[in-house]
């Protein structure tokens, strides 16, 4: 189950790092993605419940990953 969780979170990043456009802008989405995935992993993994945490961990990555690119970009263009 922990492998399966490993190789899903690779692959997710390697997909959002191989996009068709450019992050020159948006490096706060990244950063904040990314630690809004594991944050949200840790979370989801924690809350599911012994039985389920790998599927916990895998929707707490996702909803991470997108409260954490948002906030990161909306952070970063603060700061521009």
């Amino acid at each position: 189950m922990r492998t399966a969780f490993i190789v899903m979170a690779a692959a997710a990043g390697l997909a959002a790092l191989s996009g068709c456009q450019s992050f020159d802008g948006h490096e706060g989405a990244v950063i904040g993605g990314a630690a809004g995935a594991a944050g949200g992993a840790l979370i989801g993994s924690a809350a599911a419940g012994s039985g389920n945490r790998g599927t916990g961990a895998a929707v707490g990555a996702v909803i991470g990953g997108a409260a954490g690119a948002v906030a990161g970009d909306q952070l970063h263009d603060k700061r521009k």
